[in-house]
């Protein structure tokens, strides 16, 4: 039986791009996804499309394998669920797991705090007790750069203590973190946690900036921006986060068994009304701004120190930020057959 990686939330937007980027390298992949509505599932079944996962095909806790990928099986399931993730995936030898599905959105989980404690920290509890059962040689997990809370020592790393969260998803993030190191403890569970800082690219969530601001821009609508633009953030490009976490899961068959938490960013924080201009600049089109106070939960800045990660795997982003939204722009005119 060849030992397969379990992707968890497939069908969002890091964990297409990894499923498609694996399946592409030859890697026996495990999808799941429970395609929920919190953005268009029109987008989420559009990236099932791109990886031979067609909706019609689609059945409840059964694995189907793609039409695009021989090497790839998907199945739509509920990681709430862990009867169903046990039985679905018993006769399969697990190797690594990618676990990427969560409860996104720091303003949502303002609104909805309890879709955060069943979706990132049950959920998160049922991967962890998969993990221990399928005796899975190495847990990558996602975090975020939400962690870091009201932390306002710039560049923000590791050692840092992460006890100030600001937001329900941060407090789930960092249970998250906790979770996985007891696991390593008690039952010898290899985990590695990735705090992924403001990652973008095509394909990307409809919620986040350069989703709404293209959008919007695009439109001649306002846009609103907190703080009267005063905010940082250390955008990501998709690309240069996909090769950090195939770094880190190309080391599963190290023997050393522990737990470890890496950041994962571009190192180059970036003002919001940067941000804005470039994006004018690729659309030709100016936009129409409102500016706001600053919302409650919001980090001001965020900045990664990902030293660690270059020290330990070559990590080292290469996308600069024209050049990403650039390409995001590219996609979303041809997703949305959009002519300019």
């Amino acid at each position: 039986m060849r030992s397969k990686i379990l992707i968890t939330g497939c069908a969002g937007f890091i964990g297409f791009h990894l499923t498609n980027t694996l399946s592409k390298l030859g890697y026996d992949i495990i999808g799941i996804d429970n395609i929920n509505d919190y953005y268009s599932i029109d987008l989420k079944l559009a990236r099932l499309t791109e990886l031979g996962i067609f909706s019609e095909n689609i059945k409840i806790n059964k694995l189907i394998t793609s039409n695009k990928y021989s090497n790839l099986l998907f199945s739509k399931i509920d990681i709430r669920d862990e009867s169903a993730l046990v039985n679905l995936l018993s006769d399969h030898k697990i190797k690594s797991v990618c676990h990427l599905a969560a409860q996104a959105g720091v303003r949502f989980s303002m609104e909805n705090p309890q879709e955060y404690i069943d979706n990132n920290i049950t959920g998160f509890l049922n991967i962890l007790n998969l993990c221990k059962k399928a005796e899975v040689n190495h847990l990558i997990y996602a975090s975020s750069s939400s962690v870091y809370g009201l932390n306002n020592e710039m560049p923000l790393n590791e050692s840092m203590v992460v006890n100030s969260p600001i937001n329900m998803y941060a407090v789930s993030k960092i249970t998250n973190e906790l979770m996985a190191h007891s696991y390593s403890k008690l039952y010898n569970l290899k985990t590695t946690g990735l705090r992924f800082f403001t990652v973008y690219g095509p394909w990307g969530r409809p919620d986040m900036a350069p989703f709404i601001f293209t959008r919007k821009i695009l439109a001649g609508e306002k846009i609103d921006v907190y703080n009267n633009g005063n905010m940082e953030r250390d955008f990501t490009y998709i690309d240069d986060i996909i090769e950090g976490i195939i770094k880190v899961l190309d080391k599963t068959e190290d023997s050393e068994l522990n737990s470890i938490i890496y950041n994962i960013g571009c190192s180059n924080p970036v003002k919001l009304n940067k941000f804005i201009n470039i994006i004018e600049r690729i659309l030709n089109k100016n936009a129409i701004i409102e500016y706001k106070e600053l919302q409650p939960g919001e980090m001001i800045k965020t900045f990664s120190a990902s030293s660690k990660l270059k020290t330990d795997f070559g990590y080292q982003p290469t996308t600069d930020l024209e050049e990403g939204l650039s390409k995001f722009i590219e996609w979303y005119n041809k997703y949305y057959k959009i002519n300019n």
